[in-house]
């Protein structure tokens, strides 16, 4: 197979993610990955020079995605209605992409989060929480509200919840946590 000059790294990472959104993280291999691409398995290394290093693009293009998606569910709202609206929105990726958002549920060793994609998502976090809490910065309210989300989604994805389903917890949890959060404002 030769080298087309069009394979290009967003050419690689787009079928990479369709692959994976199709089957997981572990249906996705480089060989399959040049299959679809039809060039040699080689050719990709060139791009990525790994398939971690392909995973970790994956998972800043699901960092990024799940970023768009709370800022378009909360950007004509604001305050308590925009934090509940990108809650939903965090719910709702998890939902429909459940291959992408498995990626940020791999272990990883304790980092010092630099600029790119999850810095700013959690950048958009603390903004939200802060028109809740009055507190700039207010750190530990972000990591409050990101383990409901994360939490809800990890034992709603894994079934925990059983046929009943959560029957309204996810609406509960939330406007308790953002009256617990809204109360410390005082």
């Amino acid at each position: 197979m030769p080298y087309p000059a069009k394979l290009s790294p967003t050419a690689i990472l787009e079928e990479a993610r369709r692959q994976l959104e199709d089957g997981g993280a572990e249906a996705l291999t480089m060989r399959t990955l040049a299959e679809a691409l039809q060039v040699r398995p080689s050719s990709l290394y060139r791009h990525y020079p790994d398939r971690a290093a392909l995973l970790a693009a994956l998972e800043d293009h699901a960092v990024s995605a799940l970023h768009t998606a709370l800022v378009q569910a909360s950007s004509d709202q604001s305050g308590r209605a925009a934090l509940e609206a990108a809650a939903h929105a965090y719910l709702e990726y998890a939902r429909v992409h459940p291959h992408l958002y498995g990626l940020l549920l791999a272990p990883k060793p304790p980092y010092v989060a630099g600029p790119g994609p999850g810095k700013d998502l959690w950048n958009f976090v603390l903004e939200r929480v802060e028109a809740i809490t009055g507190q700039r910065d207010d750190t530990a309210a972000a990591v409050a509200v990101w383990a409901f989300l994360h939490g809800f989604a990890v034992l709603e994805r894994s079934g925990q919840f059983g046929a009943s389903g959560p029957r309204g917890g996810f609406e509960r949890g939330l406007s308790a946590l953002i009256d617990g959060l809204s109360a410390r404002r005082g």
